[in-house]
């Protein structure tokens, strides 16, 4: 199946296993291309929405893979039962939302393999929460689709908290930093043209703006000094 780079990119990092769950399936894209690429034996392609399961359940047949690809309805991994999967994809969502479905669902994320996340915003929010609530990041990806960056975590529960020693490592990823990825000192430049505008944008002479003004240029000067490491 012709898939986006996005979703190819999280494929990518799928290791074969058994069984995995792809999480927000949309039109089971994702699943359809994991097995053809013979990463997964199964997949439960679950979704909210019962627009999007129908769309996926029709794709599903016209691959010929009803035996090896479930399309369930519901939120989160509510759909899933404890031990049924290996592995859980989330992509699409905002990170906040990533991170409440991970909370609402912990029995089933401390037994997976590893789960692939790829949140569309406040990525920084989700790898903090990451952080500190006992997952390791195995690895992580850094893609560009139709002009749009996009971030995918690896992790791993281990019982072990970690907080980093840096606040700006949460939005940029050590990581991507160790790795020197190709992408990233485009990404940081990108983040550092974006801060600008709004710092430029800030005429308001109240405190909190004050603040808030403060605030960006610190994040900009870090994001400066990264690219000095690349």
């Amino acid at each position: 199946m012709d898939i986006s780079y996005r979703l190819r990119c999280i494929g990518d990092m799928v290791e074969k296993c058994n069984c995995i769950a792809d999480i927000g399936t949309d039109h089971a894209y994702l699943p359809i291309y994991l097995v053809e690429k013979g990463l997964c034996k199964t997949v439960i392609a679950s979704d909210i929405n019962k627009g999007p399961v129908e769309k996926a359940k029709r794709n599903v047949a016209f691959s010929h893979m009803e035996d090896k690809i479930q399309c369930r309805l519901g939120p989160g991994l509510t759909t899933i039962s404890k031990n049924e999967i290996d592995v859980a994809i989330i992509a699409g969502m905002g990170g906040n939302l990533i991170r409440d479905i991970i909370e609402e669902s912990m029995d089933i994320f401390k037994n997976l393999h590893y789960v692939i996340l790829q949140p569309v915003q406040n990525a920084d929010v989700l790898r903090r929460y990451i952080c500190e609530s006992g997952y390791k990041i195995l690895d992580e990806e850094l893609c560009k689709d139709e002009n749009k960056y996009y971030e995918i975590i690896k992790i791993k529960y281990d019982h072990k908290l970690e907080t980093l020693d840096d606040d700006i490592y949460y939005e940029v990823s050590k990581k991507l930093l160790e790795k020197k990825h190709p992408l990233l000192k485009e990404y940081i430049c990108f983040k550092i043209k974006k801060y600008d505008k709004i710092v430029n944008s800030i005429v308001n002479i109240t405190e909190l703006a004050k603040v808030r003004k403060v605030q960006l240029e610190k994040r900009i000067m870090k994001l400066k000094e990264m690219l000095k490491c690349l």
